[in-house]
């Protein structure tokens, strides 16, 4: 997208001064808006409307009462094209320890049910957060079925998988139908792309996608694709112990975002959603 005057003019940030093009994920267009004042970072969204960005904006409320999140600016529409302005972070390096800590204070702040107050329903997969009292009803029925149904429609979809995922479905309902969970609140997508240290080492967490859960489902998704060493894990140990037995649990969690990769880009991540199945 390129961003006019007549564009740029209408936006809630004055004397802008330079726009430059950085990166920030395959969903948005990222901007860096340079003023007088200073630098901003701003993410459009074309022809979607300021509705895609409400989820983020309240995600990053939920999460910023407990831990560091970028600071919201302003948010809005331009025409059709919605906008999201972020203050600038200069990144750094950091303490994974410290990282796991806020992960885990994050994961503290529960709630009486599953689920969240609004859905989203602007994504390439929009998530159903009706709010549940039951954490199988929740999970199976509005996160793990909704992706496979989208895999048999786009045909990448098989009877196996049909039948491994059936067996699947019944060992979790068994397991939790005499295990508690405790609804926390999730980031939802914490994969390595959506952390980041700033210039004086403090951790953040960015671009969540929040609703309460079981906490493993967060830290299922920080063990597919790296980026989460040791360390992060005694940290967020230290200050909220993960139940024993998470390791056998991790697969039922890693495949909600594997059923999203292999929805989104195709059947390069069949392999991995094969592997999750292949024990059941």
């Amino acid at each position: 997208m390129t961003l006019s005057k007549v564009w740029l003019s209408q936006l809630p940030i004055d004397d802008i001064t330079n726009v430059k093009p950085v990166s920030g994920g395959d969903i948005n267009d990222s901007y860096m808006l340079e003023t007088k004042s200073g630098r901003y970072f701003m993410k459009v969204q074309p022809k979607r409307g300021q509705a895609f960005f409400a989820h983020e904006v309240e995600g990053l409320h939920l999460l910023g009462e407990v831990a560091n999140t970028p600071t919201v600016v302003a948010t809005g529409e331009i025409g059709s094209d919605g906008f999201l302005i972020l203050k600038w972070i200069d990144t750094g390096s950091g303490s994974q320890i410290n990282l796991g800590k806020m992960v885990a204070k994050v994961h503290q702040q529960h709630a009486k049910q599953f689920g969240l107050d609004h859905n989203f329903t602007a994504g390439k997969l929009p998530k159903n957060n009706t709010w549940q009292s039951d954490w199988v009803t929740f999970y199976l029925d509005q996160r793990l079925k909704p992706l496979v149904d989208l895999a048999i429609k786009k045909g990448r979809w098989n009877d196996w998988r049909n039948s491994q995922f059936q067996s699947l479905c019944d060992q979790f309902k068994k397991y939790y139908s005499n295990h508690e969970i405790v609804p926390s609140l999730l980031h939802g997508d914490l994969w390595a792309g959506n952390y980041l240290f700033t210039e004086d080492g403090t951790p953040m967490l960015i671009d969540p996608d929040v609703f309460y859960g079981d906490r493993e489902l967060d830290i299922a998704m920080t063990t597919i694709f790296g980026g989460f060493s040791q360390e992060f894990y005694q940290g967020y140990n230290s200050v909220y112990p993960l139940k024993i037995g998470v390791d056998k649990r991790l697969g039922w969690y890693q495949l909600n975002y594997l059923l999203a990769h292999l929805n989104l880009f195709g059947e390069t991540y069949g392999p991995m959603v094969d592997q999750i199945l292949k024990p059941y």
